[in-house]
């Protein structure tokens, strides 16, 4: 529900009608601003969509959504068709990401916040990366970085918002060699 990560004015550039898949309890704020093929997912539930797969999956964070307090579960997804990808969203490090990690292509991985200090629900570069021993995918790329600078924060430091991602690859290249990071640039695609 964090507004990072739901925003109505992006979704609606996408069309009121395109489908939504998301957390429990956020379904019904949607479907009162006029989204109108909202399927909710709690951990454990699965939804088709054009030939994939997609399962909601634990995640640990904070999901309300601020000023307000709506509240919502907090999921990640795996993504299964030709490839399995996972997608964290927002969260911390913990163990049970190791029953996520039969046959993972692609960990998409936060390793940063928005703000100057990183709070209880995220994770660092190395903790990121101590998720990737976890998983153990072939592919990892660190998201949830370099886009927002809050209000009230230097621009001076506005160069260290690239900082995290070259971090968490470094961290990797110690800590899971095997596994391949790839780091793209807000906006920028990639080939599997």
């Amino acid at each position: 529900m964090h507004r990072d990560h739901l925003d109505i004015a992006s979704l609606r550039l996408l069309g009121n009608d395109t489908p939504l898949l998301v957390p429990a309890g956020v379904g019904a704020w949607l479907r009162r601003r006029r989204f109108e093929r909202v399927t909710e997912l709690s951990v454990g539930d699965v939804a088709d969509v054009g030939g994939v797969t997609v399962t909601a999956v634990p995640a640990r964070h904070d999901g309300r959504r601020h000023p307000g307090g709506l509240r919502a579960k907090t999921v990640g997804y795996v993504v299964r068709g030709r490839r399995s990808i996972y997608f964290a969203g927002d969260t911390e490090l913990f163990e049970q990401m190791l029953e996520l990690s039969p046959g993972l292509d692609v960990a998409l991985l936060p390793v940063a916040g928005w703000g100057s200090r990183l709070g209880p629900g995220h994770m660092d570069p190395l903790d990121a990366a101590r998720a990737v021993r976890l998983l153990n995918p072939r592919l990892a790329i660190p998201i949830h970085w370099g886009t927002l600078l809050p209000v009230g924060v230097a621009r001076r430091r506005q160069a260290r918002l690239g900082d995290p991602p070259q971090l968490f690859a470094r961290h990797v290249a110690r800590i899971a060699p095997s596994t391949e990071v790839r780091i793209l640039a807000p906006g920028e695609q990639t080939s599997l």
